[in-house]
């Protein structure tokens, strides 16, 4: 059996700030607290030093991957948007406990967060967080971008269709009627906000991920 590794999260700016050895306890910190600031790290020492410094010294690193793409490729691609909002979306399980969040992309400062829902998959949280991204900007009356590092979420809100393969039941029903809120939502509405795919190889992970990997 694998053995599990424990995350330690620091929470600069939230409801109360410090480090927390659970995502639950973080959770609790940043839910309905606008602007809050937090990142996962490995070790007790390395969140406990990460909050007893500037929180931009760390927001800016990004965690890349290890499959870097040849330099004229990056070129090519530059660098990101950021007059532009991230998101993304976190499951335990497939399904299971899911969350979609919006975040800015350039600060990482988080916009909107919804769940954790009891029976959900990535796939639909990532639907729900793009079109909820589309709807505040369309109301705020914004020329920002959405990023999103899936290609399926992005195809569903073209098709303007939830394509899953979940089931409706009593256990999701909450999150259904969100699923139904966004269909009907891109139905109903005109957009001009393009929806862009995040360059994880060239860039590393989006600034909305929840940093549970």
């Amino acid at each position: 059996m694998a053995k599990k590794i424990n995350k330690f999260y620091t929470v600069w700016k939230g409801h109360h700030t410090g480090v927390f050895d659970s995502w639950d306890d973080c959770k609790a910190q940043i839910t309905n607290f606008k602007g809050a600031i937090y990142k996962s790290f490995e070790t007790f020492e390395e969140a406990k030093r990460a909050f007893k410094s500037n929180y931009k010294d760390y927001l800016g690193k990004t965690k890349k991957t290890k499959n870097q793409l040849p330099e004229p490729q990056l070129k090519k691609i530059g660098q990101p948007n950021y007059h532009s909002i991230s998101v993304d979306a976190a499951s335990s399980g497939n399904p299971g406990k899911m969350e979609y969040r919006g975040v800015d992309t350039k600060s990482k400062q988080q916009i909107f967060i919804q769940g954790p829902f009891e029976e959900g998959t990535n796939n639909i949280g990532e639907f729900l967080a793009v079109v909820h991204a589309l709807a505040l900007l369309k109301k705020n009356n914004s020329d920002k971008i959405v990023y999103t590092d899936s290609k399926t979420a992005m195809s569903w809100v073209k098709k303007k269709a939830c394509n899953t393969k979940l089931e409706r039941n009593p256990k999701n029903e909450k999150l259904f009627d969100l699923v139904d809120r966004a269909v009907n939502w891109l139905k109903t509405n005109t957009y001009t906000t393009a929806i862009v795919k995040w360059e994880t190889k060239a860039w590393g992970e989006i600034p909305a991920d929840f940093g549970r990997k």
